[in-house]
């Protein structure tokens, strides 16, 4: 590769996406004090841009403006520019995020943002073309404009920035207003139900037209609102708009037929054109809910859509030191000679590309039928390619097809005269041969980056679906993980987590020089993803680290005057905001899991102050739970828990035993979404005895594994019969 021409200080930074930016003719600097010490004393603006490596347009407007060196020229001599990861930073990137959305009408990114010196916002957007075009003006004129601005009306520039500065204040406060408390769980939960159901799309499943997201945060919600409404017609129909929207993505272009995993989105109402790029959120959540669908239907369909999620994170997003990296980007190079990168390169088929892999004629089959008749049809493959020029404005798929399953297995094996088991293995081997070819391509940017927060998901999803399809080899990579996140996300001398760390030279795992420490986020899917491991492999070091955690978390982030916890801690003085989310998105919200997490963390120690802190940020919440919980689907479901009450299913038994696992394995089985497993397995000094004294008053029956179902401590006449147990934790 030639030498570089530019080289800037983000060449000595560790994130994948400010190393994409080390290049550009920009003098770009990491967010941090050198940047802002150069501001003030040059009495500069700050140009700030944050985005993420896997980010479509984060690409385009670098190649066009970021790369191009007159604007690199006009930015450099008029601004101190800023690149951020809003990975790495979620802090840095909400703040300003809020301000975007509150004074454009939207958000997304590129974020684009230029501050006073000292870091006050006052004019804010994402994507702006290079030159100005006829509906948008160009990201050259705005540079100039505001640097004019900056000259000639220096004073009121600054104080605006003060009055928006006060404004954004007042509008993203969350706190509890008088003596309020949790707001009633049937109405919240009625209310819920009836605001997803009327956005439901009856045909395709999902909660949109278009775009549509996966939200595992809705469909874990209606799962439990099929639990708690099991007999009712509401019950009934939450439950089919869930495992409806999973089947549809599961056919759908969305999910990656030939690699696994899921993209991101699909731009259309039918799962058919996704982004293509792949994120390690998106799947630690999927296969959670994909195992949990398959504990409550028993169909084997769901279980195969998650061991497919996990191969894929297996393979493909898996540290060899035992973290998740991030994500896989959309774009890459069709081939090897390619001058230009396009979206979706790496896993789409042009219908001659699939002829030459799969000419074999089909024996038994209509006469001339080859394999590549019968996967065309299967999966929606045309001649001229399927995907619709109204979804691609780029022209980047003309005459390429994304695979979807189009009709049932039933209808493709009567098409052409096939038995079932003979048309899986067909297609079977269809898939292997396009995944070879596939191999072949260049593959997408990987971003090796590893997140506390993302590699908690990770874990539960592993440990959900070790549970719920009885696979131990999960809850060992499970484990694996969050051995890696102790060994290098985790300070044992502060017992504070770090946010980030990184794949370096040679595979090795590095750190940046400043770690970034850990936020809500880190701790809330850490302690998450260990109560969920623990109930899977009932090891009792992860229960006593998650506790650990969870004080911890309460001294760094709780609000003590209008309760809830803050995103991030207190004293950076570069944080104009200490924010708390609001939504469940792509990611349920820290607040909304915490509350669950508080419930269980209680029901493991005996400490009643976590219950009281759970009431208190319902509280907090209260307002917006009961006007549009369908923001908060995650916490709404975590409300109907906490009017509920946990119950505690205590299994007395020796872990090794046969009587023992199998009363595990029918715990393990059902879906019950207020029960925590516990094992009482006799050793008096051991860590759960020395928390919860009751626990000695329980004992094996007749020497038999014996199960109690406990509430606040009280519990029920012991279980010695699984069915038994079964009928008690399905109502």
């Amino acid at each position: 590769p030639s030498i570089p021409r530019h080289t800037n200080r983000l060449i000595n930074e560790k994130s994948p996406y400010l190393l994409q930016h080390a290049h550009n003719p920009v003098d770009w600097y990491p967010w941090g004090q050198e940047a802002f010490d150069k501001a003030k004393k040059e009495n500069k603006l700050i140009f700030l841009s944050v985005g993420y490596s896997t980010c479509h347009w984060c690409h385009v407007m670098e190649e066009e403006s970021f790369k191009n060196k007159e604007i690199g020229e006009i930015m450099n001599k008029n601004f101190v520019c800023i690149k951020v990861d809003r990975e790495e930073r979620p802090d840095v990137d909400k703040v300003y995020m809020t301000f975007v959305q509150a004074t454009s009408g939207g958000g997304g990114w590129p974020m684009s943002v230029w501050l006073t010196p000292d870091l006050k916002p006052f004019v804010g957007g994402t994507y702006f073309p290079p030159e100005d075009g006829v509906h948008r003006v160009g990201f050259r004129t705005v540079l100039l404009r505001i640097a004019e601005q900056w000259k000639e009306n220096k004073e009121a520039l600054l104080e605006n920035s003060q009055k928006i500065l006060e404004a954004l204040l007042h509008v993203s406060e969350i706190r509890v207003r008088g003596q309020e408390s949790p707001p009633p769980a049937k109405e919240v939960m009625a209310t819920c139900f009836q605001q997803l159901s009327n956005s439901y799309d009856e045909d395709y499943g999902g909660f949109s037209k278009s775009p549509k997201f996966p939200t595992p945060v809705n469909l874990n919600f209606l799962f439990t609102y099929w639990a708690l409404h099991r007999t009712a017609p509401e019950g009934a129909r939450a439950l089919q708009m869930a495992l409806h929207t999973l089947k549809m993505m599961a056919h759908g272009g969305i999910h990656d037929h030939i690699g696994q995993g899921f993209h991101r989105y699909s731009t259309d109402q039918h799962w058919h054109v996704p982004h293509f790029e792949k994120m390690l959120y998106d799947q630690g959540q999927l296969a959670a809910t994909y195992s949990r669908a398959f504990q409550i239907s028993g169909d084997e369909f769901f279980a195969d859509v998650a061991q497919d999620i996990l191969l894929y994170v297996s393979r493909d997003l898996s540290d060899q030191a035992g973290g998740f990296y991030s994500a896989e980007d959309a774009d890459s190079y069709p081939t090897t000679t390619s001058g230009e990168k396009r979206e979706g390169a790496f896993c789409v088929w042009a219908a001659e590309e699939i002829r030459a892999l799969l000419p074999d004629p089909v024996e038994g089959a209509t006469e001339g039928t080859t394999l590549g008749d019968v996967f065309m049809h299967h999966y929606g493959v045309k001649e001229t390619g399927n995907v619709n020029p109204m979804k691609d404005p780029h022209q980047e798929l003309k005459g390429k097809n994304v695979l979807i399953v189009q009709c049932s297995l039933e209808l493709t094996a009567a098409q052409f005269g096939l038995e079932l088991g003979r048309l899986s293995a067909l297609l079977r081997e269809s898939r292997r041969r396009l995944s070879a070819a596939r191999a072949q391509r260049p593959r997408p940017h990987l971003d090796t980056k590893m997140l506390a927060a993302w590699n908690g998901l990770m874990i539960s999803g592993f440990a959900q679906a070790g549970m719920a399809l009885a696979k131990q080899e999960y809850v060992s990579r499970a484990a694996q993980a969050a051995a890696f996140l102790r060994r290098h996300l985790f300070d044992p001398t502060s017992g504070r987590l770090l946010r980030s760390c990184y794949r370096g030279k040679d595979n090795t795992v590095e750190q940046s020089a400043v770690p970034i420490q850990g936020f809500l986020e880190d701790y809330v899917f850490i302690i998450q993803a260990l109560f969920d491991l623990y109930e899977a492999s009932l090891e009792q070091g992860w229960l006593e680290w998650a506790l650990q955690l969870q004080h911890m978390q309460d001294k760094l982030f709780w609000d003590p005057k209008g309760f809830a916890y803050f995103s991030s801690e207190a004293g950076d003085p570069s944080l104009l905001l200490r924010l708390k989310d609001d939504q469940d998105g792509a990611e349920p919200t820290a607040n909304s899991v915490t509350v669950t997490n508080l419930l269980r963390a209680a029901c493991y120690s005996g400490h009643m102050e976590w219950v009281e802190k759970a009431r208190q940020i319902l509280a907090a919440f209260a307002e917006r739970l009961q006007k549009i919980p369908i923001i908060l689907p995650e916490m709404t479901r975590a409300n109907a828990i906490f009017h509920q009450t946990l119950k505690q299913v205590v299994i007395c038994g020796d872990p090794q035993g046969e009587d023992t696992k199998e009363m595990l394995r029918c715990v393990h089985s059902v879906f019950s979404p207020n029960k925590v497993l516990m094992l009482a397995d006799g050793d008096g000094a051991g860590f759960l005895y020395r928390q919860l004294p009751f626990l000695a008053s329980l004992e094996r029956k007749d020497g038999k594994a014996t199960a109690y179902l406990c509430s606040n401590f009280a519990c029920s006449l012991p279980i010695t019969s699984p069915q038994e147990l079964r009928g008690m934790l399905c109502p």
